[in-house]
């Protein structure tokens, strides 16, 4: 069974890794030459991983001539470009291929989960199946081999297996989960909570308001993806709590650091004007305020956030709204 992985930033090399661990047939892909070269020449890809030294077994090339003949596809690009890459992996394999999404977000103007997009980007005739592999993971950890565990997520129970066996080992832990709505929806938004979890940092409001955030972006993620006719469940496991908890207290997190650049200036103007990462948050964020306006779904953690990246308000201002709301029954 050959894997091909696409995408060398930190993700994907990171499950590379991985894969080359169990002793799988897997190729990184990627369009950076300078990555590639890094890891097929030195083992290691220093822009993201100072110091680490990957698997001498793990090569990567910019050569898409490798998607032909794979028959599973690990996709770890940024939500923005799944629909592009898709088109293009559906062009050039000669056979049907299982894609496993590792992307975290929301079509930016479709607003759709990543699976309807793929699903939608793909000839039918060339896929057999799209598994999520997300929860609580931090590229940085598991490239050093340190404990993880995440779920496999599909509508056909069999093929969430398959990519359970595939990537299970000693330190990464995959659990398996048939809800698809509710995990894609659940992994989403917690990005957008954890900006607030940076903001709140930010600002220095301190442990307890972190906690009463995080807990109450909990219920907001569960509204909405119950609203789509996700599971309750599924909100109290590795893609709901897991990913939250993570996302929302590690300096790791993009989002949790971009969420900490705003409260720190109480604006959001230096962040749109000085960052380059991709800050999946941000755009889920729009998504999900949208679709909750249009749907009559109560998301006041997430309107405010909405005002404060799109309508310039201040993030101390929106906390105190937060703070004297009408007083309700949890």
């Amino acid at each position: 069974m050959k894997i091909v992985v696409i995408g060398s930033g930190s993700w994907g090399t990171a499950l590379a890794q991985v894969l080359i661990d169990n002793k799988q047939n897997c190729i990184l892909y990627g369009n950076n030459p300078e990555e590639i070269q890094d890891i097929h020449d030195n083992h290691a890809n220093s822009k993201y991983f100072p110091g680490v030294y990957l698997h001498t077994k793990l090569d990567a090339t910019t050569d898409s001539s490798v998607i032909k003949d794979a028959d599973i596809v690990v996709l770890s690009v940024p939500t923005v470009a799944i629909e592009s890459v898709c088109q293009q992996v559906s062009s050039l394999v000669e056979k049907p291929v299982m894609i496993v999404n590792t992307a975290k977000g929301f079509h930016p103007t479709t607003h759709e989960r990543m699976s309807v997009i793929i699903k939608r980007s793909m000839d039918e005739s060339k896929l057999v199946d799209v598994v999520s592999l997300i929860g609580p993971s931090h590229a940085e950890e598991v490239v050093r081999r340190m404990y993880t565990t995440v779920n496999a997520v599909c509508e056909n129970i069999e093929s969430a297996k398959v990519i359970q066996q595939l990537f299970s080992n000693e330190y990464f832990r995959v659990y398996h989960s048939s809800d698809v709505v509710g995990s894609e929806i659940a992994v989403a938004i917690k990005n957008v909570i954890a900006l607030g979890s940076g903001i709140s940092t930010g600002l220095g409001l301190g442990d307890n308001a972190r906690a009463g955030l995080m807990t109450r972006g909990l219920a907001e993620m569960a509204r909405f993806g119950m609203a789509f006719g996700a599971d309750m469940k599924t909100f109290m496991g590795l893609c709901g709590i897991g990913d939250l908890i993570v996302t929302c207290t590690s300096h790791h997190s993009r989002n949790f650091q971009a969420g900490l650049m705003i409260g720190e200036a109480n604006s959001a103007e230096a962040f749109w004007e000085k960052n380059t990462k991709t800050v999946e948050g941000v755009r889920a964020c729009e998504a999900v305020y949208l679709e909750a306006q249009k749907h009559g779904i109560s998301m006041p953690i997430t309107s405010e956030l909405y005002h404060v990246l799109y309508e310039g308000a201040k993030p101390s201002e929106c906390i105190l709204k937060l703070m004297t709301r009408e007083l309700k029954h949890e």
